[in-house]
């Protein structure tokens, strides 16, 4: 006998792609997901992290999140370990946890210092699942008062916690939401800290029987291929156009033994780059079956076109961006300005402390800068 899991992550409701709202897009797909579980028997579904896109989500968002939880936990009677991500508030997440886990809703919102396992049993089969919500050096510092300085030592400090409460010999499951050092990022993930410092090493991992990550967007695993991450439920970003979203379906018997697979989400609205010269791209828009999709259209003309977003949209109604890379001056100011989103807060800082003082910071100084950007993305001011 098995029991098996549902590992899902970043739902990121509320999201929006460029002003537009993804609403009716994520309930398209956690329809899906819902459907999943029901047709698939099983047991539990484990949501690692960014549930909703920020710490305050809109009313919507929330109406949402209930809605399908209801479905999954009381029509469908299905346990739901659900974590706070780095986007969501801990504390409003977590809000009355402790009355929901009776109902098969365990919410592990703000990290606590004596972390317990929910206890998985059916025909024989006990598995622990043991959730950590996102924590940075600060909070761990602050909650466990473990000296930490970077994410690589707070995850170890945590996992220190959580082998104390392990059951020796029994299947252990852990869900988290980190930066997996080597494993591939795109750009709509938020950077978890500043520095280079929020990377945490796979092998951390390797005593668990499964390890369902959250944070990074793309399905994926590092280390061992029971390290996984599931993926976010849409593409959020053009870099994601070659992704395939999915679920990841874990099996794990008595005796650890781990078989894993996926089941492919399909979106409403697929994200799509189109590229060529404007003539080209009207054409084939006009016999494009997916016309509806998110569009990035990239023209190759070399000469000014006059309202080509407005062209654009007479066959694409969701373009939603354009680059003329036909242009060079255009090309060369766009790659400029991407070098410039790539710079996170302590690069740029260190770099206007060069240019005013006409040295780089010192390593002490360099330090002190990282633990206090870290304490303004806690406290969300960054």
């Amino acid at each position: 006998m098995k029991l098996r899991l549902l590992h899902t992550s970043d739902w990121h409701i509320g999201r929006q792609l460029h002003g537009v709202s993804l609403l009716e897009d994520q309930a398209h797909v956690l329809e899906q997901i819902v459907d999943i579980a029901e047709r698939e028997s099983v047991d539990a579904v484990i949501i690692a992290g960014d549930i909703y896109d920020r710490a305050i989500p809109p009313t919507e968002a929330v109406s949402l999140l209930s809605r399908t939880l209801k479905r999954l936990c009381v029509d469908l009677g299905k346990q739901v370990i659900v974590i706070a991500g780095n986007h969501d508030s801990g504390d409003r997440l977590g809000f009355g946890s402790e009355l929901l886990g009776a109902s098969g809703l365990h919410i592990i919102g703000p990290l606590q210092d004596d972390i317990r396992p929910v206890q998985l049993e059916k025909n024989g089969v006990a598995i622990d699942i043991f959730g950590l919500p996102y924590a940075g050096p600060v909070t761990v510092r602050h909650v466990l008062g473990a000296e930490v300085s970077t994410h690589e030592q707070a995850m170890s400090a945590l996992l220190e916690n959580v082998a104390s409460a392990r059951i020796e010999h029994r299947p252990t499951v852990l869900v988290g939401h980190c930066f997996v050092d080597g494993a591939q990022e795109c750009e709509s993930e938020r950077p978890l800290s500043v520095g280079g410092a929020d990377r945490i090493s796979a092998s951390l991992f390797e005593p668990f029987t499964y390890v369902a990550l959250g944070h990074l967007h793309g399905r994926q695993y590092r280390g061992q291929e029971y390290i996984r991450y599931s993926g976010s439920i849409l593409k959020y970003s053009f870099s994601e156009t070659n992704h395939n979203k999915s679920v990841t379906l874990v099996d794990i018997d008595a005796a650890g033994q781990v078989e894993i697979n996926h089941v492919d989400l399909n979106a409403t609205r697929d994200l799509r780059i189109v590229e060529g010269s404007l003539q080209d791209i009207l054409k084939n828009g006009e016999s494009d079956t997916r016309f509806e999709d998110f569009i990035l259209a990239r023209i190759t003309n070399t000469d000014a076109i006059i309202d080509a977003m407005g062209k654009l949209r007479a066959v694409y109604p969701n373009v939603l961006q354009m680059q003329n890379i036909g242009v060079r001056e255009a090309s060369l100011s766009a790659n400029s300005g991407r070098e410039m989103l790539k710079k996170n807060n302590l690069v740029l800082f260190e770099e206007f402390f060069n240019d005013i003082h006409g040295e780089p910071v010192t390593d002490e100084q360099k330090q002190y800068l990282v633990e206090v950007l870290e304490s303004l993305e806690h406290e969300g001011i960054t």
